[in-house]
């Protein structure tokens, strides 16, 4: 906090709040609260939500959705156990535990249940004295007043008289104001540029304006002030359109108004400790004065609320919440103030620009949603009427000459703010009352009958006509139209069933709604009508074509009166209709024309007639038909046709139909058009007719159209969803109509239809249907869209083939119409029908191509199939005389008209020989069987009694059987038939496979040995296979190397190659990276910048490797370098483009997987050596391990001596004698046997500087630069790095040591140990010999340096791949260039290889043989001597530090355990470099075999101490100098904290089960460095658990001049640039690299149906999943975050806008 505002806090505290408090309690104010909050607390917990925070609502008892639980709440309530949703406030909600009217059941948490702790009985008022209560009543009169006066004070340079106190001085501020309008960077812009300041400063007032919603900026004399005001403002305006807000106020003006604030606050803490305190602030707040029409305190307030800045807002909402909202009573009656001033508040808030969070008019939902609140308002305030004609009257800017409105260039922002007013009615209607009382009735239909007057105002809004000739110029908007049809969606329904709960109510209301339809519909009745026949009948209509006429999309109360109509249907009401309105008066047909236009408009846009009108025609007919809307759209309109067709002449209601369909002409006989444009849109239309007559006849599933419940109606839709496919939970939710709570009602039904499937590692789960839903299957389901029909028939065809039946799909009987629609089943047997059908049979069998389509005889006999149907259960159930449905006898007959007329079923019998329509056969032999069947029924009941009934139903079943059996046998021959085929063909394809194997064998070895198959030895060793020493790779006793001839092809150009030295160089695409994978400590990372860092020793805690990997695939270097410079090209010529790829550090993305590389690995061919066994013997004689150190020192002091050239150089001898003959000694290295250096062609020594400089580039972070000494010990550093990286994740995978990596492990590992090999003889070998000198200074104390580390300073692995890669250049001669033969070489291995594992035991016995035991003991055993023998070596070496009495098993399993990883990681690099074959047991996974097969490898004894024996006189002095380390003593001595073997390995954290977990963390997360109490984004680094606070300026940090974000800046330092963070609120996790890439990945979280939930959308609870959290895990353990970064950023390119550095 800013000091100045703190002493000003201090004084206001000490001068004028501490006496108030004083007084009004008559004691100590301290002592006096503390007594208070102990009295009791109230039930209410009245928690305001700030923006981002979590809340909790549960499905199963939350009265509606907008009843929320804090997080404590929740976490203490019952509802933690039920279905509960998570979402994030948007700021400015209220926890409403304690509100019994907002819960069914567990209203109060544990915390707020009365007798829970602290709360007492709710009589708190007896706490309060009645002189406390008179002080109060005497105190907050005058403060609220002078509260009120401040902020309501509109005077900018005086204040009110009586507050007068001085001489005026002239001191003022200029005032900046926030507003919605202009952004961040134009406010600091504009300040930067009017007051000249400093970018710094401009930040931290735009911070303070936008948090505080106003600041001085400048303060001074009237003039100056004055100035700047103008200045702002002209700077502003050159910026964007408007100028900032700001204001010159006189100082003492600004004091007062800041003081009046601080009084608001006090004032809300006094409320929250007592009852009485809320009641009296209340009652002063509510006091009108006497005689007077000024509103109260409260309502000028709010009336003002709408001119006050942010900062005042929020502490009068604050006050609000804790006074009025925790006293029922007193909500009661602020809601009565809120609506009484309604209009004005609306008006206010829809004009001002402030957010809806900070104006008055949010509150509303704290009322209108609770019931009995909402009720009284009905009832006293008539709140329906009052927020209706607030909507007309803030819309009347959008009315036309006809009084519908019409959203021409709407202003988006306005129409949001009026939806706040849409939003309150439904917050009102939210909860339908129980009990109906006269009063509320009269006051609800007066609302209804105001809300038609808004539904009038859309009814036939933005008509369209369609474009002839010309292509519309400009879409018209048609978002706002359709944006509040969605929004009133829920508020349609909502009262349908208001009304629908009340009879005489529900007959009321629908006699005003058909009043206003028909008002509506009268208008332009002037054309006289027009007379059409058909078929013997007639009809007279008024002449209008759709396709010339204008039509509207929008016709909201005709949708309404259907909806009516069908709820009258449903309580019977609809017997009583007559009363109200009269048979004369209804008028079907006006009432079926408007829907009816509506649903040919949608025919004719799918028959392309109004392509000319643009995009927005089809949007608009698009979410006609979408889920979002369709209930109260496309639904309601066929429901209205049902309607008509129920109460219209069959005959004359088709006839309508046909004429506004423009198919009258289609249907007489004339002669045929050779258009083909127009017979094509003559298709479509009957199509889409015949679609519409198929849903009006058969669409019954409707509450009140048929006798079905809304879980039925649910139902179907959820089984329609899933005949399509399995859907996961959430795709069926979207494709489910929501409810006025954003139910759908799929839980209650989805386990009766569906099984549900988990998921895998990826991927979600889905449901997948039962199988005895499928007969429910309905082609022409009416929610179909086009594509989902033919995909549901596709599937659904394709699944009764495979069960081998019928691919017939009838109809399923639809359920019985209600009484009310009875008569809509007539369109199906009327004449004109019959002749709809015969037509367009007879045009099939008669071949006239182009005059029909099969999906027009799809639905033909899908017509005829229900007709049937129909027929058939009318017969089932009631005796045939009394059936009046005689489809059958129409279907069977002549047509009338027409003389050579043919009857349906003869046409039927036809139309199986046309061949087009082979598809169709089994639904045409499915109708002929129904025929049958209809004619038995008719026939039987006419002629025998009941009891034979059965018999001849037998029959004709086994007729119907015997064609269906007959059928089957047909298509079993058929499949059989086509599977010998298949055989046949699969015979002939093996053999041409086994021919191509053999001709291209080696290819297919070659293939297998790559995949890690190293066990395929060479044939003639496993001819000699009976010693089995050919699997030691250390030593004279070493196995031959297997060498295969490697061939490799190259990705770009495709030629073969094979690997030889001599050869042009072949490269693997591969990718350098600094990690931080293997360390436990992240704090350690190198502090040291990259040009003063010495690379030679890794700290044994392995802070930061350099990691390489590749990914497998080959190219010639010269083709890679081609695609380099191409790529490099191609970038330039595109520079507006952003790269995902950074080209200038050589990233590439590999040519074939795309993987993210940013360099390539030279392939060097493996030099294969033998050894022959008896010189190996003759050697050994010789050269033991104290000969071999003292040559090798005889070596390095004859270098030392030939480079100080002639100075005196004073190496101690190592041994006691003399150096003797040291020309002799000098070369005597030379003498166990030298061979010529190997010759790398040019361009393999060019690609090995390449990558060795790329390792050093990238590994340091400087600059590249080929002649660095420092660039092999870069290169040793990767290799072993790489090496631990892949040992650690073979063993955390629980894999066999060899022969389980992946094919690029494998080939990357090859490849980069043996260009470690030869990386030596690119770089001066003198400088290789130094660094060769220092490491030995790690074991030879002769070498030691000054700052050679101490032996636990040191990671021993590195050391090892260090010495033994530089060793060769001890045999460096001047004139020639000569390197250790092969038997040189393997006592060069072995030895440099045991001393360096008789320091890693050293190492470990020092710092890790003090654990407590993990074994049991076994005293007895050889190693426990041996190792007993060792500690007490140690403990004389270290002068008695080391305890000598730690029993010997235990050092010995220690020991044994610690080294494990380092013999493992030995073991794979030295395979990779000789190619010596592993034994058996290192191929599968064994604790016991791997350490005797890893000792027998690597030529060591199982019992590691008897090394110590061997060596007994060479090793002593050297353990002696090890232990005297000073290091080792203060580590011993408990000073001094060395690193413990085996190394912890790493995981990421540990999350927990449950997500609200984490939210609950997050909740109480406080962000370090801002005070404020802002909601933060926190996100969770998974790497070590730090909690982050991230895209906020407050953690920004400067990094090398560079603002970084939180986590980029942690990134840095934790993963060396890579990591992985968890956003909390939004349960995304995403992945960084460096400062400019990053990308978002699933969560590990899922809920219940196996998906993720990003942004929290869904809420539902969420648990973690394990093998997800693995794959994370994995992820960042083989090094492939950055690969999974740039394989997301190709496929989402949209991310780029994003500025991943300030995350």
């Amino acid at each position: 906090m800013d000091p100045l505002v703190e002493k000003q806090e201090e004084m206001v505290q000490a001068a004028i709040l501490y006496p108030l408090e004083c007084y009004l309690f008559g004691e100590d104010p301290d002592v006096f609260l503390e007594k208070l909050q102990q009295s009791g607390t109230s039930q209410l917990c009245g928690k305001v939500f700030k923006g981002g925070e979590t809340t909790y609502s549960c499905r199963d008892c939350a009265v509606d959705p907008t009843c929320v639980l804090c997080m404590d709440c929740f976490q203490n309530s019952i509802h933690k156990n039920h279905r509960y949703k998570m979402h994030s406030s948007t700021g400015g909600g209220f926890c409403d535990c304690g509100d019994t009217e907002a819960w069914k059941a567990g209203p109060l948490c544990t915390k707020h249940e009365p007798g829970a702790s602290g709360s007492a009985k709710e009589n708190s008022g007896c706490q309060l004295n009645e002189e406390i209560m008179e002080h109060s009543r005497r105190v907050f009169p005058s403060v609220i007043k002078y509260i009120v006066d401040m902020l309501v004070w509109e005077e900018e340079k005086e204040l009110p008289p009586e507050l007068v106190i001085r001489e005026k001085v002239d001191s003022y501020y200029c005032v900046l104001f926030n507003d919605e309008h202009h952004s961040y960077d134009h406010v600091i812009y504009s300040l930067q540029r009017a007051l000249g300041c400093e970018l710094g400063e401009a930040q931290l007032h735009t911070t303070a304006i936008d948090k505080e919603g106003r600041r001085a900026v400048k303060a001074g004399h009237y003039a100056s002030c004055q100035e700047v005001k103008e200045e702002i403002k002209r700077h502003s305006e050159n910026v964007s359109q408007r100028p900032l807000h700001v204001e010159v106020l006189h100082a003492d003006v600004m004091a007062h108004q800041k003081f009046a604030l601080r009084l608001g606050s006090w004032l809300n803490k006094l409320m929250s400790y007592s009852s009485d305190f809320r009641q009296i602030f209340c009652q002063i707040c509510l006091k009108e004065e006497a005689g007077s029409e000024k509103p109260c305190f409260i309502s000028k307030l709010m009336l003002w609320d709408a001119k006050l800045h942010k900062g005042a807002r929020k502490v009068l909402h604050e006050l609000i919440f804790s006074s009025f909202f925790m006293e029922m009573e007193y909500k009661k009656l602020f809601a009565v103030e809120f609506v009484k001033y309604y209009k004005a508040l609306q008006k206010e808030y829809i004009s001002d620009d402030h957010d809806r969070v900070l104006s008055v008019t949010a509150l509303s939902v704290q009322m209108f949603t609770v019931p009995t609140l909402a009720r009284h308002l009905i009832e006293e305030q008539n709140v329906i009427t009052t927020i209706t004609e607030t909507l007309l009257e803030v819309l009347p800017e959008y009315l036309d000459k006809n009084d519908k409105f019409n959203f021409q260039g709407y202003s988006q922002d306005k129409l949001n703010r009026v939806y706040a007013v849409i939003y309150d009615l439904r917050y009102v209607l939210v909860s339908k009352p129980t009990l109906w009382t006269d009063r509320l009735r009269a006051r609800f239909l007066e609302g209804f009958v105001s809300f038609l007057r808004i539904l009038t105002c859309m009814q036939g809004m933005e008509e369209i006509k369609r474009q002839i000739g010309q292509h519309i110029e400009v879409d018209p908007d048609w978002e706002a139209a359709i944006a509040i049809q969605m929004q009133l969606k829920n508020i349609l329904l909502m009262f349908q069933e208001w009304c629908a709960c009340d009879e005489e109510l529900l007959l009321k209301a629908y006699s005003e709604c058909h009043k206003a339809v028909i008002r509506c519909s009268t208008n332009g009745r002037s054309r006289e009508k027009t007379v059409f026949h058909l078929c013997g009948h007639t009809l007279e209509s008024r002449p209008y074509r759709v396709s010339a006429d204008p039509v509207s999309i929008h016709l909201p109360l005709s949708r309404t009166l259907a909806g009516l109509h069908v709820r009258l249907s449903k309580t019977g009401t609809i017997s009583r209709l007559h009363e109200f309105v009269s048979p004369e008066e209804f008028q079907v047909e006006l009432l079926v024309e408007y829907p009816l236009r509506c649903l040919v408009l949608v025919a004719q846009v799918v028959a392309e007639m109004w392509r000319r009108n643009g995009l927005s025609l089809i949007s608009q007919v698009f979410y006609y038909q979408d889920v979002k809307c369709r209930e109260e759209m496309y639904d309601k309109d066929i429901i209205m046709l049902q309607i008509g067709a129920s109460l219209m002449d069959p005959n004359q209601f088709l006839l309508l139909i046909l004429q506004r369909y423009e198919l009258a002409e289609a249907f007489k006989k004339l002669k045929p058009t050779k258009d083909q444009d127009l017979i094509k849109q003559y298709n479509v239309l009957i199509e889409e007719m015949l679609q519409i007559l198929i849903y009006v006849v058969g669409e019954r599933y409707v509450p009140g159209v048929s006798n079905v419940t809304k879980e039925d109606v649910i139902m179907r839709e959820i089984i329609h969803l899933l005949c399509i496919e399995p859907m996961a939970h959430s795709a069926i939710t979207k494709s489910l109509p929501e409810n006025e709570n954003y139910e759908t009602g799929l839980e209650n039904v989805i386990d009766k239809v569906a099984t549900f499937k988990k998921p895998g590692v990826s991927g979600h789960g889905v449901y997948e249907l039962k199988d005895e839903c499928l007969k429910e299957f309905n082609m022409f389901f009416y929610h179909y869209t086009k594509t989902q029909h033919s995909k549901a028939e596709h599937t659904q065809k394709k699944r009764r083939k495979q069960e081998n039946r019928d691919e017939a799909l009838p109809p399923p009987p639809p359920p019985d119409f209600s009484p009310a629609f009875s008569n809509v089943v007539r369109i199906l047997n009327c004449d004109v029908m019959m002749h709809i059908l015969r037509t367009i049979l007879q045009r099939a069998v008669e071949l006239e191509t182009h005059l029909w389509t099969e999906a027009m005889i799809q639905m033909v006999l899908h017509l005829l199939s229900l007709g049937l149907l129909e027929e058939k259960q009318q017969l089932q159930k009631s005796p045939e005389e009394e059936v009046t449905f005689d489809f059958y006898h129409k279907a069977t007959r002549m047509g009338s008209s027409a003389l050579n007329a043919v009857s349906v079923l003869t046409l039927l019998e036809k139309l199986k020989r046309v061949p087009q329509l082979e598809a169709q056969k089994d639904t045409v032999g499915w109708i002929l069987q129904m025929f049958d069947t209809v004619k038995r029924l008719r026939e039987k009941s006419s002629l025998t009694t009941v009891a034979a009934t059965s018999g001849s139903e037998a029959t004709k079943v086994d007729e119907t059987q015997s064609t269906q059996d007959k059928e089957k046998a047909e298509r079993k021959r058929k499949a059989e038939a086509a599977r010998l085929h298949r055989q046949k063909i699969m015979a002939q394809m093996s053999a041409l496979q086994r021919n191509f194997i053999e001709t291209h064998k080696l290819l297919y070895e070659n293939t297998l040995e790559a995949q890690g198959k190293e066990d395929a030895v060479m044939e003639e060793e496993s001819i000699s296979s009976a010693i089995d020493y050919s699997k030691i790779a250390l030593g004279p006793k070493r196995g031959p190397s297997v060498a295969e001839k490697e061939v490799l092809t190259c990705i770009l150009c495709q030629e073969e190659q094979e690997v030889k030295l001599e050869s042009a160089a072949m490269v693997l695409s591969a990718c350098v990276q600094k990690s931080t994978a293997l360390t436990q400590n992240r704090s350690r990372i190198l502090e040291h910048s990259g040009d003063t860092l010495d690379p030679l020793f890794m700290h044994p805690d392995l802070p930061c490797g350099t990691h390489t990997g590749s990914c497998g695939h080959v190219m010639h270097a010269a083709c890679w370098q081609k695609y380099f410079e191409a790529m490099q090209l191609n970038f330039r010529q595109r520079l507006h483009v952003e790269q995902i790829f950074d080209l200038e550090n050589g990233e590439y993305l590999c040519p074939l997987c795309k993987s993210l590389c940013n360099t390539v690995i030279p392939i060097v061919p493996l030099q294969p050596q033998k050894i022959n066994s008896e010189d190996a013997e003759a050697v050994a004689q010789i050269l033991s391990l104290a000969r071999w150190l003292e040559i090798i020192i005889a070596r390095i002091s004859g270098y030392s001596v030939k480079n100080a050239k002639g100075e005196k150089q004073n190496l101690p001898a190592f041994t006691n004698k003399g150096i003797g003959n040291s020309a002799l000694e000098f070369n005597s290295i030379l003498s166990f046997g030298v061979q010529s250096s190997a010759k790398y062609s040019n361009s393999i020594k060019e690609m090995l500087i390449l990558f060795a400089t790329t390792i050093y580039r990238v590994g340091l972070k400087v600059a590249p630069n080929e002649a660095d000494y420092r660039i092999p010990m870069m290169t040793w550093s990767t290799c072993a790095f790489t090496i631990q990286c892949i040992e650690n994740l073979l063993e955390t995978e629980g894999k066999p040591l060899f022969g389980s990596l992946q094919n690029r492990q494998h080939s990357g590992l090859k490849a980069l140990v043996q260009f470690a090999a030869a990386q030596r003889t690119t770089s001066p070998q003198v400088l290789i010999q130094k660094h060769l000198i220092r490491l030995l200074g790690v074991l030879l104390p002769n070498f030691k340096v000054e700052d050679t580390p101490s032996l636990l300073e040191v990671d021993m692995f590195h050391i090892l791949v260090g010495l033994v890669l530089s060793f060769p250049s001890l045999y460096w001669e001047d004139a020639v260039d000569l390197q250790p033969s092969s038997i040189s070489s393997a006592y060069n291995h072995l030895y440099l290889f045991h001393l360096m594992t008789l320091a890693h035991i050293t190492q470990i016995v020092v710092s890790s043989a003090t654990e407590s035991p993990t074994a049991q003991p076994y005293e007895n055993s050889e190693e426990a001597h041996s190792a007993q023998a060792f500690c007490r070596e140690v403990c004389q070496y270290t002068s008695g530090c080391f305890s000598q009495d730690i029993p010997g098993w235990l050092v010995w399993d220690c020991v044994k355990k610690g080294i494990m990883p380092y013999l493992r990681c030995a073991a794979l690099f030295f395979h990779y470099m000789l190619g010596v074959s592993p034994p058996e047991d290192l191929l599968q996974v064994s604790e016991e075999g791997q350490f005797k097969a890893l000792c027998s490898y690597l030529s060591l004894p199982t019992n590691l101490f008897l090394l110590f024996q061997e060596y007994r006189d060479t090793v002593n002095p050297l353990l002696q100098r090890w232990c005297a380390d000073p290091m080792v003593l203060s580590c011993l001595k408990g000073k001094s904290i060395a690193v413990r073997y085996p190394r912890k390995r790493n995981s990421l954290i540990e999350l927990p089960e449950d997500y609200s977990c984490l939210l609950n963390q997050a909740s109480q997360f406080r962000c370090p460095r801002s005070s404020d109490d802002e909601q933060k984004h926190p996100v969770l680094c998974l790497f070590c658990g730090a909690m982050l606070c991230s895209q906020n300026t407050c953690c920004q940090e400067l990094v090398n001049g560079e603002e970084l974000g939180a986590c980029t800046s942690h990134a840095l330092q934790c993963g060396a640039g890579v990591c992985m963070f968890l956003k909390i609120r939004e349960c995304k996790v995403v992945l960084i690299e460096g400062k400019t890439r990053g990308c978002l990945y699933p969560a590990p979280y899922l809920d219940e149906y196996g998906e993720t939930d990003p942004g929290l959308k869904r809420g539902n609870p969420l648990h973690l999943c394990r093998e997800r959290y693995r794959k994370l895990h994995l992820l960042w353990q083989q090094h492939c975050i950055i690969e999974e970064i740039a394989r997301s950023q190709e496929t989402n390119q949209i991310f780029f806008g994003f500025n991943w550095q300030l995350l």
